[in-house]
């Protein structure tokens, strides 16, 4: 980990990103399917020509397909890519791995977690008896070659051992922890110094921050740090590990951010028909990311009246009575 004072680390997205992202690194993508993806960072990273990334995902939608489509990412480690209804298996995502554009190699939702646990835990792996006898353990996704010349890859995907601690031998499943050099998440409130407060399901960001050597947070709100600290229990992630704070409102759109408002059906409807072939995708990333330079610009595209309608019910959390189709 490296060392994070308590200084004001708020910055735009392209300086976080022009920063803290390099080219080849292992980038580890907070929220979920349709929920809190670091929508506005990865549009960044995209305009930025960000290139060689190796994503270490659980359970990822929006974020990951864009960045795969973009041509960003070389190298996947992965449970799911998926957008509900509106893409089961993300679109730009699937079609990578069919013409072999990216290596990938999958792992389970539960081994992920524990994969992500470990690196925040600083131990090299971690025991579980999840996947014995599965495929997931049988076949491998990276070869040994270039296992033997990356760094970032373990040489094993996993490892099946007798439990030495039983007499009865009984077989114990070795993860490889993940520790990522970067980890991009978003959340509800942070303060300038990098306390950061999540509402709702965190999923798996708190330990892919506490994994990662380099954390970039973008937020709905910059609060003061002395209100995040009347609830210390409240908050996700101390200022230590942030290091970077980009103010982003609706910065998960078109997925959801819990409290703020609901995923866009609409927009992930024209994303769908949009992905699918290579002519529409590049026209759809010029229109939503290279000719929408900011988040302001890409949210005056998206337009008020669509914006209304995904907000969310302050009590509830999401937006009832919205067209989900």
């Amino acid at each position: 980990m490296t060392t994070r004072d308590n200084k004001s680390k708020l910055m735009s997205a392209e300086e976080a990103v022009g920063r803290l992202v390099k080219d080849g690194d292992l980038v580890a993508l907070g929220g979920f399917t349709v929920s809190r993806n670091p929508m506005t960072l990865a549009r960044e990273i995209i305009r930025q020509g960000k290139k060689d990334l190796h994503l270490a995902v659980h359970s990822q939608g929006q974020a990951m397909d864009l960045l795969v489509g973009a041509g960003c990412v070389r190298r996947l480690e992965i449970a799911y890519g998926g957008t509900g209804r509106f893409a089961p298996t993300c679109i730009r995502f699937r079609q990578a791995v069919q013409k072999g554009l990216i290596e990938i190699e999958d792992y389970s939702n539960f081994q992920m977690s524990l994969r992500f646990l470990a690196g925040s835990l600083n131990l090299p792996f971690i025991p579980c008896r999840s996947g014995v006898g599965s495929d997931i353990l049988e076949k491998w996704g990276f070869s040994a070659e270039v296992r033997s010349s990356e760094a970032k890859l373990p040489i094993h995907k996993a490892l099946v051992s007798p439990n030495p601690f039983s007499p009865r031998q009984e077989p114990v499943v070795f993860l490889p922890a993940l520790t990522p050099d970067v980890a991009l998440v978003h959340v509800q409130y942070a303060s300038a110094d990098g306390i950061t407060r999540i509402k709702g399901l965190k999923f798996l960001d708190q330990e892919q921050v506490r994994a990662a050597s380099r954390v970039i947070v973008s937020c709905e709100e910059v609060v003061p740090a002395a209100f995040l600290r009347q609830d210390p229990d409240q908050n996700a992630f101390p200022p230590f590990l942030v290091d970077a704070v980009v103010h982003a409102p609706l910065g998960a759109h078109p997925t959801a951010c819990h409290l703020f408002y609901d995923y866009d059906p609409r927009h992930l409807n024209m994303y769908r028909q949009q992905a699918g072939a290579d002519e529409t995708f590049h026209q759809y990333l010029k229109d939503w990311v290279f000719d929408a330079p900011d988040q302001e610009t890409y949210l005056g595209q998206v337009g008020a009246v669509d914006l209304t309608r995904i907000r969310a019910n302050t009590q509830l959390g999401y937006a009832p009575g919205l067209d989900r189709r």
